[in-house]
């Protein structure tokens, strides 16, 4: 029974490395990103996403605020096709800030948004476009806690530089006035996780 066990154990080690880290395609009307999620060092928030990804959430969503040499950030409004305006989806409950995980905000990194309370994180996030040191935890304060980066680009930053030179303006979210909205809309089509061995191609 040993001998026969000992072939199968030699190969669960290979099994995991196969397996990889939990990948989600994110399909945008300017291109395809695949993004990496950091499973093991930020639990409650990759959970939290992949839960909104599972459920559709982020389906026919826009990017609505676009800043070069900074960050595009998406996923909490939908677009009133006969309209043409931007509106808040409602959300799940906040889930606690990871940010102390130690991981930056690089360029290429995706973090969750939030407001001025360091807990308050749902469902939108941002993928950094430069190195943005000034959004890393510093300390359990609420001016230091920072924002969570919980995965990274891995495919698709070239669709990331394309939204991030989108023009942009004011524009209006939820009825109120806001900067640094895509004049035309950037739409997340659809948002699905990725099998081990698929790619975003």
């Amino acid at each position: 029974m040993i001998r026969r066990l000992l072939p199968l154990l030699a190969l669960l080690p290979a099994l995991a490395l196969a397996e990889g880290p939990p990948r989600v395609e994110l399909r945008t009307n300017q291109g395809d990103i695949v993004l990496e999620l950091h499973e093991g060092k930020d639990p409650a928030t990759v959970a939290n996403f992949r839960h909104y990804v599972d459920d559709g959430f982020y389906d026919n969503t826009v990017f609505h605020r676009v800043i070069p040499g900074f960050m595009v950030q998406g996923g909490g409004f939908s677009l009133d096709q006969e309209q043409g305006t931007l509106r808040q989806k409602e959300t799940r409950a906040p889930i606690k800030n990871e940010a102390d995980n130690g991981v930056k905000n690089k360029s290429g990194t995706i973090a969750m948004a939030r407001t001025g309370n360091p807990h308050s994180a749902t469902a939108q996030f941002f993928i950094n476009t430069a190195d943005n040191a000034s959004l890393d935890h510093t300390g359990k304060t609420p001016r230091g806690w920072g924002y969570t980066v919980f995965g990274e680009v891995v495919e698709g930053m070239d669709t990331v530089k394309l939204i991030a030179g989108v023009p942009t303006g004011n524009g209006s979210l939820n009825g109120r006035r806001a900067r640094d909205v895509p004049k035309t809309p950037v739409i997340i089509e659809s948002a699905r996780r990725l099998a081990p061995t698929e790619t975003g191609q």
